[in-house]
């Protein structure tokens, strides 16, 4: 089993290069209608227009969206994923701290449709 998320966004070009650089991801598909993110050769994030092709029941132009859900990224080089997000200048919800719970450094982001945007490093790894 694999997961595979797919969020609607409303430009999916501005989007992807978002995605692309703060992940460090490549697209794999590209295009105003959908892309597909992958990492290391395995798909990541899945990106699609809100507007474009009628899905029943999932979506529709009027569905809020960046509502419901948090996209959890862990990475290997905090510190380098956070220099990433600073060039990008997003909403930051949390500047990077120690989650004492989980023991391990997260910054909280919003992407640019407002999707809430967590990256942590490995559970554990945590710097004093």
């Amino acid at each position: 089993m694999q997961i595979e998320p797919l969020i609607t966004v409303k430009d999916v070009a501005a989007s992807s290069q978002f995605y692309q650089k703060l992940l460090d991801c490549d697209s794999a598909h590209g295009g105003d209608e959908y892309e597909m993110l992958t990492f290391e050769g395995k798909l990541l994030l899945q990106l699609h227009c809100q507007d474009a092709h009628e899905h029943p029941g999932l979506w529709t132009a009027e569905s809020p969206v960046g509502n419901g859900m948090i996209l959890w990224f862990r990475t290997h080089d905090f510190d380098a994923s956070v220099a990433k997000i600073r060039e990008l200048s997003p909403e930051i919800v949390a500047e990077p701290f120690i989650n004492p719970n989980a023991q391990q450094h997260e910054i909280w982001l919003r992407d640019l449709d407002g999707y809430l945007v967590v990256i942590s490093d490995n559970m554990g790894d945590a710097k004093a």
